[in-house]
């Protein structure tokens, strides 16, 4: 099985990210160019919080607050669950499937290398599973 630093070497490692004190609406601006759904928050280089389209609509829509007006330090996700490099990508699946979350910052000696999520992952193991497939039809074959 893979591992995530596998994964991040075909992926790459960009991360977008926020700070505590920027609104809601910038954050949610930047996920839509991005077409990504959450964004790390860091403070001073370091991971502090995960905000996601789930916290937008959880936490501004549904309590009728202002986006424009609100930072993200207010309803971002603090101390996200992380994964280093070393994770299995069916681990990470795992963690994701119980704690029911779809985005896993990937932290590397106290440092944010990657965000990987449960698209990454689900992609990988089909792309591993057709591979194995591949292997055996070769292995019947010959």
């Amino acid at each position: 099985m893979l591992k995530i630093k596998d994964l991040l070497t075909n992926k790459g490692h960009a991360v977008w990210s926020v700070a505590p004190d920027d609104t809601v609406y910038d954050a949610i601006a930047l996920m839509s160019e991005k077409g990504i759904g959450a964004l790390c928050v860091v403070h001073e280089e370091k991971l502090i919080g995960i905000i996601s389209e789930r916290d937008y609509a959880r936490s501004i829509i549904l309590q009728g607050r202002r986006s424009r007006e609100t930072p993200v330090k207010e309803i971002m996700t603090g101390q996200p669950i992380t994964i280093t490099p070393e994770h299995k990508v069916d681990e990470c699946l795992s963690i994701m499937t119980e704690k029911r979350i779809r985005h896993l910052p990937v932290i590397q000696n106290g440092y944010l290398v990657g965000v990987v999520s449960i698209g990454d992952l689900v992609k990988t193991i089909i792309q591993e599973q057709s591979q194995l497939i591949t292997q055996l039809e070769h292995y019947i074959k010959s």
